[in-house]
């Protein structure tokens, strides 16, 4: 209970793991977008 208490508390622990969110959806997109365009160019 202490892990979430922090999260919630702590604005560098909370601002962290949205900028992890942030990257990682990024990151999901840009897989996404060019597996799609690979797989309409053959």
């Amino acid at each position: 209970m202490n892990f979430f208490n922090m999260l919630l508390n702590d604005p560098v622990v909370f601002m962290s793991f949205i900028g992890l969110g942030v990257l990682f959806g990024i990151a999901g997109f840009y897989v996404y977008y060019f597996a799609k365009k690979i797989k309409e160019d053959k």
